[in-house]
């Protein structure tokens, strides 16, 4: 703990952490203030509904690896802080519109947000890389997961407070403003005179810096492995995070409103599991990290889809919770360990949206095979994603466990 606790003493941890809690903060407002504006303009409409999500996820295709190409040629710094002055400026051109034009601008909020967010997370990766030494990236990746856990469970009572007690131009200015706040917090990170040199002395073209970042990629046996394991892991997501109403209603035999009490443990356990994985950071290697998380998260899955019972439901999905941030934190920081500066912007930029696509091809499938199968079989099928993973990074374990800093 104590490692841990030492990296957030330097500044450039403290001011991406800060710039993160800023941003986080200014998302879970917006995509709350948003869906429960159009809800409430449109009486419930679905299809309004959905147009948020796609709002959400299309610019992850499109703009993903391009984004990473351009991470690799940019100055990370001011990639990060032009994008979160650009969202800061966008959604307040959103504000502006909503008293002057139609409702419907309000989807240019999350659009242009998200396309912006497909610059930023690359560079964000390469800052990390370049200020921040390899045995000491999974600590910082644990850190981020770590308020991202806990975003995941207070964002959204956060931003439904912020609009039910002021309204969407008030949410709208307050996204705006924390967008600029992690822009400012960016700017006392130190500048990377290296990161110039390499774009000033590599002007090759867009598309040949593409192909090398995929070619960069297939030849690494590692960033191989890790990418089709976090595919997998995409796909058992995405085959379970429709079906968990049916949990209750179907397998527990309870009313929907019931959903709270899985949600409950489920919250409790993304912070408890955040807070130790950054506290044991620095004493266990990412690969075991992340070899725990998906035989622990396949196991928990498989149990919640067998039990008949509210408490084992509860205890499986508090197990999930905890040791699902290992998963990400572990492929993460062995991501960053094993990747050459020059090319970490194109790795993000592809492994991003193969786990992205990954998870929304299985949502759209997954009430299609609980009706053609059963809840069950579906929960056993994610499980086994995750085995799959699991079988995936054993040949990594053996050849590096005996190398790499193990348990204390």
């Amino acid at each position: 703990m104590s490692g841990s606790i030492q990296l957030l003493r330097n500044g450039f941890v403290r001011a991406v952490m800060i710039s993160t809690l800023f941003s986080q903060m200014g998302i879970w407002i917006r995509n709350f203030a948003v869906l429960l504006y159009v809800m409430e303009v449109t009486g419930g409409d679905s299809f309004a509904a959905s147009m948020i999500s796609v709002a959400e996820y299309a610019p992850i295709f499109i703009f993903s690896f391009i984004g990473g190409v351009f991470a690799d040629r940019w100055r990370p710094k001011r990639t990060m802080v032009w994008c979160e002055c650009l969202s800061s400026l966008s959604v307040f051109i959103v504000f502006v519109m909503l008293e002057v034009g139609t409702w419907k601008i309000i989807f240019l909020a999350t659009l242009c947000s998200s396309i912006l967010s497909q610059f930023a997370q690359p560079s964000g990766m390469k800052l990390f890389k370049n200020h921040v030494r390899d045995e000491d990236a999974q600590s910082c990746m644990s850190l981020l997961q770590t308020i991202t856990s806990v975003f995941m469970v207070l964002g959204p009572i956060l931003g439904t407070l912020v609009y039910q007690q002021f309204g969407i131009e008030v949410s709208i200015l307050t996204t705006s403003a924390c967008f600029l706040l992690s822009a400012f917090s960016l700017v006392f990170v130190p500048s990377d005179e290296k990161q110039l040199k390499n774009r000033e002395t590599n002007p090759s073209s867009l598309f040949r810096e593409m192909a090398d970042g995929i070619h960069f990629v297939f030849v690494n046996k590692l960033l191989l492995q890790l990418s089709i394991c976090f595919t997998l892991v995409g796909l058992g997501v995405g085959l379970i995070t429709p079906l968990g109403i049916f949990l209750v209603t179907e397998q527990l035999d309870l009313p929907a409103e019931a959903l709270q009490w899985i949600s409950i443990p489920y919250g409790l356990g993304e912070i408890v599991g955040g807070i130790v994985i950054f506290a044991l950071a620095a004493k266990i290697a990412p690969q075991r990290f992340l070899m725990i998380g998906l035989l622990v998260n396949g196991v928990g899955i498989i149990l919640t889809g067998m039990s008949t019972v509210i408490w084992l439901t509860m205890m499986a999905q508090f197990i999930i919770a905890l040791l699902q941030p290992a998963i990400f934190v572990g492929n993460s920081a062995m991501v960053m360990q094993h990747t050459d500066q020059n090319f970490i912007g194109r790795v993000m930029g592809i492994r991003t949206p193969l786990m992205t696509g990954a998870m929304l091809l299985m949502m759209s499938v997954a009430g299609m095979l609980k009706n053609t199968l059963s809840l069950t079989i579906v929960y056993e099928l994610a499980g086994f994603c995750f085995f799959a993973g699991f079988l995936i990074m054993i040949p990594l374990f053996r050849s590096k466990g005996k190398g790499e800093q193990s348990v204390a």
